[in-house]
C-alpha cells in the first residue's frame, strides 16, 4: 500500500525541490513520468539524473496556459500537482502573479485533468491556510483568516478542489505541507526558505538573520515524508480518504533558536569555526504565523502515513547535501 508503480504520472513543478524528489522516487518504481515546469523557480540540474531515462519526459511550459496543461495530462493516470509560486513575502510584494500561478494555473490543471479522465489528482496545499488561528495543534477542519495573498491562493485551491470533486466526480486530495526541507532546497534569492538560508550563512561564517526573537516555532518536515504522503494520497482506495485535505508534517515543533542550534552543531563537524557564530536578530516579518504545529492524526488514520524522518533525523540526513551544495 502507498507505492505508485506501473502508472503514467504527471508531476507539475517537477524541476522544483519537492517535485524532483518525487520524480526520482517514481522512476525507481517502474512508472512513466512526465514533468511540467516553466523553470521560474525550478532548476534543470534537479532533473539532470533523469533526462536520459526513457521513462521520463519533460514538457517545458506554464500551468497558466490551458493548452499546455491539456498536452501534459494526455494519457496520464495520476497528477501530482506541485507547481506554485511559494513564499508569503513574494505574494505580499506581487499578489497578482501569485494569484495567476496558484489560482488560475491550478484551475487550468483541474480542467485539463477532468477532460483527460485523470483518475486521481493530488495537490500541494499549505499550512498557511491556518492563518490567524492560534489553536495548536492545527486540525484540518478548523482554520483561521488568511494572513497573506499566498495563503488566500492556497485556500482557494482547496475550495476549487471541493467544488470539482462534487460537480465533476473527480478524486482530489490536498496535502497541507508544513515547512518542508531537504536536499535540493534553493538557498538563493529573496524568497529562500529558512533552513537553507541559515545553512548558507553559517557555511560562509556569517550570522544568520532570525526575524523576531527566535521563539517562533515550526513543524519542520523532511522531504521524504512529503514524497510518502503524495504516494499514499495517490493510491488510497477507500472512499472516505479522498476529496479532503491532510496535514503533512511530523507533529512536533521546534523554535527558530533551536533550529539554529542544531544546524550550528551539525555544521561544526565540517568546520569548527562555525561553532562560534551567533544569530542576528531582526524585526518580525509581515504575514508570519508565530507558531505552527500539525495534528497528523487524520493522515495517519486514513492514509496510513507515518513519518520516516522526524526533525533532527531529517537534518542529519540532509546536512551532507547542504554542506556539499551550499558552499
Amino acid at each position: 500500500m502507498g507505492i505508485i508503480s506501473n502508472k503514467a504520472v504527471l508531476v507539475t513543478g517537477g524541476a522544483g525541490f519537492i517535485g524532483s524528489n518525487i520524480i526520482d522516487k517514481l522512476l525507481g518504481q517502474n512508472n512513466r513520468v512526465v514533468c511540467l515546469d516553466n523553470f521560474a523557480t525550478g532548476k534543470r540540474e534537479n532533473l539532470a539524473a533523469q533526462l536520459n531515462n526513457p521513462d521520463f519526459s519533460l514538457i517545458e511550459g506554464d500551468i497558466r496556459d490551458l493548452a499546455t496543461c491539456r498536452r501534459a495530462t494526455e494519457g496520464i493516470d495520476i497528477v501530482l500537482h506541485q507547481a506554485a509560486l511559494g513564499s508569503v513575502p513574494r505574494s505580499i510584494n506581487d499578489p497578482l502573479t501569485s494569484n495567476e500561478v496558484n489560482v488560475n494555473g491550478f484551475l487550468n490543471m483541474l480542467v485539463a485533468a477532468r477532460d483527460a479522465g485523470v483518475k486521481r489528482l493530488v495537490y500541494a496545499a499549505s499550512s498557511s491556510t491556518y492563518g490567524d488561528s492560534t489553536e495548536l495543534p492545527k486540525v484540518e477542519e478548523r482554520i483561521g483568516q488568511p494572513l497573506s495573498p499566498y495563503a488566500v491562493t492556497k485556500y482557494v485551491n482547496e475550495l476549487y478542489a471541493s467544488v470539482f470533486a462534487r460537480t465533476y466526480k473527480m478524486e482530489l486530495v490536498g496535502l497541507r505541507y508544513f515547512n518542508v526541507f531537504g536536499p535540493r532546497q534553493d538557498p538563493n534569492g529573496a524568497y529562500a526558505a529558512v533552513i537553507p538560508l541559515f545553512v548558507k550563512a553559517l557555511i560562509a561564517h556569517e550570522r544568520p538573520r532570525i526575524n523576531g526573537d527566535g521563539s517562533f516555532s515550526r513543524d519542520f518536515t523532511y522531504v521524504a515524508n512529503v514524497v510518502q504522503a503524495n504516494e499514499r494520497a495517490a493510491t488510497i482506495d477507500r472512499a472516505d480518504a479522498v476529496n479532503t485535505v491532510y496535514n503533512v508534517a511530523c507533529g512536533e515543533r521546534s523554535t527558530l533558536n533551536e533550529l539554529f542550534g542544531h544546524l550550528r552543531t551539525l555544521l561544526s563537524a565540517f568546520d569548527p569555526e562555525i561553532a562560534r557564530l551567533e544569530p542576528d536578530y531582526g524585526p518580525e516579518r509581515l504575514g508570519d504565523v508565530p507558531h505552527s504545529l500539525a495534528s497528523i492524526d487524520k493522515i495517519k488514520s486514513l492514509l496510513g502515513y507515518a513519518p520516516t524522518h522526524y526533525f533532527q533525523d531529517g537534518l542529519k540526513s540532509a546536512i551532507a547535501w547542504y554542506w556539499n551544495n551550499l558552499k
